[in-house]
């Protein structure tokens, strides 16, 4: 059979790239269509790769700008040219872009034998910090292009439970699965240390508009009013500033590392740490974030606002705190006054919950039970 997957973001190639391996260890012809735009580093990519067609993309330097959108327009219609001389049997389309569903949808209906799996790592605009305009026009416009190409398709995959409840009207009648991001295990060195006279905290990821920097300050500021702390960065940003600037301000410490890609470096700040924070705006339509299965990944616990999905995994399986403005209070005290054998027990859990929901083994189950009725 012969698989063609459709990838606008390198952000997510590591998806990618475990599906890629789970259709060709069952004997498949794969191939994957991908924009040649790093789109965190916001340059052009220049290296090949066993399996990928990159497509020439038009570069964009703002992540919300019309110049994008028109860029991932462009990419689709690129893209989808190169499809219909591939001629796939099964079409596994990453969304967003929307723009991309529109067109995966425009060519199933020409090639209806084509089997055709929408997978839905993010939700545009929902994910987006934008409020109540995401209901107007431009917006709404936006938003249809991928709901009405759902319909079209075999399968939906989602990256997370609550997508499926945003979209319940969307995915009525349609065939849909949960496959959460994942990651291969690393074979890296732990040395963890646990700091009864300070407490350390980590933030990884992109310093951006949707995370809740006022939050954050409130979280570090009502931890250190109990117990001196520091908060390690390991990323970078627009809001970099800001968020020193405001960490700074309520007299913790700040540790900043700039982006770090080498997993044994940053497990050495992981192994410093408490907790890594797992902050969003309320606004933001998530239930689970790729910097929390970095923390997984690492073993560390996590201090979490994310909804649904990240939620239920802290209650159900003790690997940090939820927090809220009607228990920060509480946390701060809680995360001050911590044992260190509290610690480790939450460590333990975080290592379990890793293996069981956001392994290799674990993602090549979950698209078993998605897909292998199909192939």
């Amino acid at each position: 059979m012969r698989v063609v997957i459709v990838n606008c973001f390198d952000t997510y190639e590591e998806r990618i790239d475990l599906i890629y391996d789970f259709f060709e260890n069952k004997g498949h012809e794969v191939t994957v269509i991908q924009s040649d735009f790093r789109h965190f580093k916001k340059v052009k990519r220049t290296e090949d790769k066993p399996g990928f067609i990159f497509i020439q993309s038009k570069p964009y330097y703002k992540n919300m700008s019309l110049t994008r959108l028109i860029s991932h327009y462009k990419f689709a219609k690129k893209a989808f040219e190169v499809v219909g001389k591939l001629q796939p049997d099964l079409l596994y389309t990453i969304v967003p872009p929307n723009s991309l569903a529109m067109f995966a949808a425009k060519y199933k209906k020409k090639n209806r034998n084509t089997m055709l799996i929408f997978d839905l790592i993010d939700l545009w605009p929902e994910t987006m910090p934008i409020g109540k305009i995401s209901s107007f026009p431009p917006f709404t416009f936006w938003r249809l292009m991928r709901d009405k190409s759902l319909k079209i398709s075999d399968l939906i995959v989602t990256e997370c439970n609550h997508y499926q409840s945003i979209l319940a009207n969307e995915l009525k009648s349609i065939n849909t699965q949960t496959v959460y991001l994942a990651k291969r295990e690393v074979n890296i060195e732990r040395y963890p240390i646990f700091n009864n006279a300070r407490i350390h905290l980590c933030y990884l990821g992109s310093i951006n508009n949707i995370i809740d920097i006022p939050k954050i300050k409130k979280i570090i500021k009502s931890i250190n009013e109990l117990k001196s702390t520091t908060l390690h960065i390991i990323g970078d940003g627009e809001s970099k500033q800001v968020l020193i600037d405001e960490v700074i301000s309520t007299g913790a410490n700040v540790e900043f590392y700039g982006k770090i890609y080498d997993l044994q470096e940053k497990q050495k700040i992981f192994d410093k740490c408490h907790f890594g924070l797992n902050i969003m705006k309320d606004n933001v339509c998530v239930g689970l974030t790729m910097k929390s299965i970095d923390y997984f990944q690492h073993g560390l616990p996590i201090i979490n606002n994310i909804k649904a999905d990240t939620t239920n995994l802290v209650e159900d399986y003790c690997i940090g705190m939820n927090i809220t403005d009607d228990n920060l209070l509480e946390v701060a005290e809680r995360i001050a006054l911590m044992k260190e054998s509290e610690w480790i027990f939450l460590k333990n859990n975080t290592d379990k919950v890793f293996i069981d929901f956001f392994s290799k083994e674990s993602f090549d189950e979950s698209l078993e039970k998605a897909i292998g009725v199909y192939c």
